[in-house]
């Protein structure tokens, strides 16, 4: 007998732990009472046949009344709550008096004959036997039980008959903790005697009780979002099971679609109905492709004015806290815009054509002055003629080769817009005066010091000169590569002496682009370098002047830029050549 109640009891507390773990703010608090009084009356049955003296007995006889008092009436509040049947404070209060008047008769056992007229317990072997004699209170308290069952089902199936609002699945399955206290009680008095299986019972009414909270946040999560869309009032919400069971839509969506107010919660949305061609429909593109999430629904003519209604469609899953439960489906009035949208189409060619030749136009424009200042800056410089044109081509090739490195994320956007501003770089030195500009030897410090001004002035024009255009990227972008080129990563450049990361990426690589051609190029200073010995010093300072992540990519990109210089220098020795024969 003891392991039968011991045995009741783990099982009660595994579920009360189980319950605790899924526990949401939104589930119903009458099972919450449930599942923390069942594990204690289970333990107490198990303690009233196993402890050492009488007293004890009694103290835990009375613990297990617990359960026939109030679980039956946590039972009913229920039921009342989920079949959304409002009881009122009076019926509340009354049944709650009625059943503490009940335990306070079950607090008199072994004092007064108010519930039993007597009561004897002796030693049967290892556990204990307890004979009753019942008085009045017993007998009332077998009345408030009864009638407490009886508003119970009578909930239910008035509910399972004349309400849809409420789930088929936990209507059925309410019945369950309800038809198992009923046998309980029918089987004490009926069928055994010296064992109560009522901790049974309450291990049952757990288990199914742990079925219809899960159940039941399907329906919590519809209910929330339904109640924001009915006040709303214009946007159609349905929801749908993955079993395509019927979980709920608000007064909009019924009357865009009228088949919706015939259908009861839970019951299942079959083919070859009316919802084949909408609800269905919709769920089916959505599993096809999650990321192609909307549809269009288009309803007759309503208003007589000759057009259909049009409806967007947008499906996404339902979900409980983390787990997907179903689907959710809004509809919205889209007929405005899709008139809009069809009468736009008329002259949407003709528009992208123009709108395309334009800014065409305007980029054109705008590079063509960016280029004539920046020639105009490089002829007052000391390096020879095409440092531009070279560094904007180093520049594409290295972003060729970083464009192959899909864990960059560099966008096309980003790498056009670079290649672009590359020319801007040195516009700052058009404020640097001549005498320091075109100075074929060293700088001075003093000289030096002026001369690191071009990078801040050069930010400081291009500012200027983009910031009334669209592209607010390309402003930046450019902006920073003006400023920065001459920064380095460990921080020891100019004008600002960033350092490491903090370097925009396109500054990065313009200055490697910026100092190889430096390198490779002759200018009136000095003699051109060997690749070899600029490759050497490029490499040299990776990790103090370059940033080292970049080194792979210039690596690879060695080749083709050698390629290219050379093809350059080919070029000019052809042109030199034409021009001492001519």
């Amino acid at each position: 007998m003891s392991t039968f109640y011991l045995t009741t009891f783990i099982a009660a507390t595994i579920l009360a732990v189980i319950y605790t773990f899924i526990w949401q703010r939104r589930f119903d608090t009458n099972i919450t009472f449930c599942f923390f009084m069942v594990p204690f009356i289970n333990l107490a049955y198990y303690l009233m046949y196993t402890v050492k003296n009488a007293d004890t007995v009694i103290f835990a006889l009375k613990i297990t009344y617990l359960g026939g008092v109030f679980l039956t009436w946590f039972m009913m509040l229920c039921v009342l709550n989920l079949c959304k049947i409002k009881a009122g404070n009076t019926f509340r209060v009354a049944t709650f008096l009625a059943n503490v008047l009940l335990y306070l008769s079950v607090l008199s056992i072994g004092i007064y004959p108010i519930f039993y007229k007597g009561l004897r317990i002796r030693k049967a072997g290892k556990t204990w036997e307890i004979l009753k004699e019942y008085s009045f209170m017993h007998t009332a308290f077998y009345v408030v039980i009864a009638l407490e069952l009886l508003v119970s089902f009578g909930s239910l199936i008035y509910s399972r008959v004349r309400k849809k609002d409420v789930s088929r699945a936990v209507l059925d399955l309410l019945f369950i903790p309800l038809v198992a206290c009923f046998i309980g009680y029918i089987m004490n008095h009926v069928v055994f005697r010296k064992i109560d299986v009522m901790p049974l019972m309450y291990v049952v009414a757990e288990s199914v009780y742990i079925m219809i909270v899960r159940r039941m946040v399907l329906y919590e999560v519809s209910d929330m979002v339904i109640e924001t869309m009915v006040e709303a009032g214009d946007t159609g919400f349905i929801n749908v099971g993955f079993d395509h069971a019927y979980l709920g839509s608000n007064e909009t969506a019924k009357k865009i679609i009228p088949g919706l107010s015939a259908l009861a919660v839970d019951e299942r949305i079959k083919r070859g109905g009316l919802f084949d061609d909408s609800i269905l429909k919709w769920i089916d593109h959505f599993e096809d492709d999650t990321h192609t999430d909307r549809d269009y629904y288009s309803r007759g003519d309503t208003d007589g004015d000759g057009s259909d209604e049009i409806y967007n469609v947008a499906v996404s899953y339902l979900y409980d806290g983390t787990r997907k439960r179903g689907y959710q489906i809004f509809l919205a009035d889209d007929t405005q815009n899709q008139k809009y949208i069809r009468l736009i189409d008329q002259y949407n060619s003709e528009l992208e054509e123009e709108v395309a030749a334009k800014t065409e136009s305007i980029i054109n424009m705008q590079n063509k002055m960016v280029m004539g200042m920046a020639t105009m800056v490089e002829g007052r410089d000391n390096s020879t003629g095409g440092h531009i044109r070279r560094t904007s081509e180093v520049v594409r090739i290295l972003i060729e080769e970083m464009k192959k490195d899909a864990t960059l994320g560099l966008t096309a956007k980003f790498c056009e817009d670079l290649i672009n501003a590359a020319p801007m770089h040195d516009l700052g030195k058009i404020a640097v005066d001549d005498d320091i500009l075109k100075k074929p030897g060293r700088y001075t410090p003093e000289e030096y010091d002026i001369m690191k001004t071009h990078a801040a002035k050069g930010a400081e024009i291009v500012h200027e000169i983009l910031k009334d255009i669209d592209d607010g990227e390309f402003s930046l972008l450019a902006e920073n590569v003006a400023h920065y080129h001459h920064e380095r990563w460990d921080g020891n450049g100019y004008p600002r002496r960033l350092k490491g990361a903090d370097i925009p990426l396109e500054a990065r690589i313009m200055a490697i682009a910026d100092v190889y051609d430096a390198l490779v190029s002759k200018r009136v200073y000095k003699g051109k370098m060997s690749f070899a010995d600029a490759d050497r010093i490029i490499k040299e300072n990776m990790g103090t002047q370059f940033d080292p992540g970049l080194y792979r990519y210039y690596a690879a990109a060695r080749p083709l830029l050698e390629e290219y210089y050379s093809r350059m220098d080919d070029d000019e020795a052809g042109n030199k050549q034409a021009a001492d024969e001519y």
